[in-house]
């Protein structure tokens, strides 16, 4: 007879498989996952991975799940974007030393050159944060943040180039490809089409233009995180300039309203979000040879004139914002695994991080930081809270809100840093853009 008596010996294997079971890599159980790995391995050692979108995003994806698991759970790395840091150096550091299977790098340049996903992922991404932000956040929002963010990026400017001039660079360089990959919005929304915006103007190749400018917005991201947890530690010693979350002293946050409430996915609205998207970014394209300007940035300018001119249904704002968060949800990843395989170079990546590079990037952001805690204070603002928001102009997008307010415990002031990151990041990126057609 078998014995079946339960042993408490049993008991941690029994809660190791448990964990097991539940552990998932992206949005996929670890079993499916592994599975679906295997399967792309095999079609990658045969030589059968379909050279087209099919085969290139079951591989970004699969890897982007990877290493965005990775960079949400070693210690530290997560802590400083870690998800970014691994999905684009972990892919360029692969290519360049030869480790990245031919048939892959078909199928991925396939899908990121070739089909244009890259395009379809921007339309997608900057429409529908543009559009689905809610329209009484968007405006007083902004003329809340208007000062402390003007001040704070013009101080980052100055600061930046001096510091730039003091190791040899010159203010051009500095402005161009250090500055405003900062505070263009993040990787995705910003660097992505400031990218294509440069190389069509500059007629240099974008994988160039973006190893230039991944390092800077890494390091900025870096330094804003740090910088929310110290001034947090400030704000328990210092009750007097300790908002505990709200930005404003005379307390009245909340006229900003509740942000977007997430609703259901609905397929329509989904298909509608599509084509809006789609719509707004090939309206940029025709555009663009009649102002000169390139077609990602004409697509931001007519979706905030749609915006703020609330021509559009509300539903159909809220298809964007679905197709927003899908893409994001499931497809940021990705479109960071093709950028670090297809666009950065790695020996040029580690080249980006000698001494004056990253005092570039630090006080830039320490810079933006103090006028955001000075002029803040005297806005009747809150300092800690007031150079949190405006440290989030540097982050890297909605994750590096994230994490930045996530250092400093201040999550009830998402709807004011995705005004500093999202709308900031968009002014400054038509901005460079305009001033670069100017001088090319």
């Amino acid at each position: 007879m078998v014995d079946t008596t339960y042993s408490p010996a049993d008991a941690p294997e029994a809660a190791a498989a448990t964990t097991l079971a539940r552990l998932k890599i992206g949005p996929l159980p670890i079993g499916i996952y592994l599975v679906a790995a295997l399967v792309c391995g095999a079609a990658v050692y045969f030589g059968k991975l379909p050279n087209d979108i099919i085969g290139g995003l079951l591989v970004l994806m699969l890897l982007g799940f990877l290493l965005g698991k990775l960079g949400q759970t070693i210690p530290v790395l997560k802590q400083i974007g870690g998800t970014a840091i691994l999905c684009l150096f972990v892919p360029s550091a692969l290519v360049s030393y030869g480790l990245m299977p031919e048939v892959a790098l078909k199928a991925i340049a396939t899908t990121f050159r070739t089909a244009n996903f890259q395009y379809f992922f921007i339309a997608c991404l900057v429409a529908g944060s543009i559009l689905g932000m809610p329209y009484r956040v968007l405006v007083q929002g902004f003329i809340r943040m208007f000062v402390p963010l003007l001040v704070g990026t013009l101080a980052a400017v100055g600061a930046g180039i001096a510091v730039g001039l003091l190791f040899g660079h010159s203010p051009n360089h500095t402005f161009f490809f250090v500055i405003i990959p900062i505070v263009g919005g993040g990787l995705a929304e910003g660097v992505l089409p400031l990218s294509i915006a440069y190389s069509e103007m500059l007629h240099r190749p974008q994988g160039e233009l973006v190893a230039q400018m991944v390092p800077a917005a890494l390091l900025g991201n870096v330094v804003a995180i740090v910088s929310a947890g110290l001034l947090a530690r400030l704000g328990e010693r210092r009750s007097d300039l300790n908002g505990k979350g709200m930005l404003i002293k005379t307390g009245d946050d909340d006229i900003l309203g509740e942000a977007r409430p997430d609703r259901a996915i609905d397929l329509g609205l989904l298909g509608a979000g599509m084509v809006l998207s789609c719509g707004l970014f090939v309206l940029g394209m025709v555009l663009a040879p009649l102002t000169g300007i390139p077609g990602p940035i004409m697509m931001i300018i007519a979706a905030v004139a749609l915006k703020l001119t609330r021509i559009l249904p509300a539903e159909m704002e809220l298809g964007a914002y679905q197709i927003n968060k899908f893409m994001s949800t499931n497809l940021t990843f990705a479109i960071l695994v093709a950028m670090g395989t297809l666009l950065v170079s790695w020996q040029q990546l580690v080249a980006s991080f000698n001494p004056g590079y990253i005092m570039i990037c630090t006080t830039t952001v320490l810079a933006m930081i103090a006028s955001g805690f000075f002029v803040g204070k005297w806005l009747n603002m809150y300092p800690v809270e007031a150079a949190i928001v405006t440290a989030c102009h540097s982050g890297l997008g909605g994750t590096g809100d994230v994490a930045i307010l996530g250092a400093a415990d201040r999550m009830s002031l998402m709807a004011f840093a995705q005004i500093s990151t999202r709308v900031g990041g968009a002014i400054m990126i038509v901005i460079a853009t305009l001033l670069m057609k100017s001088m090319s």
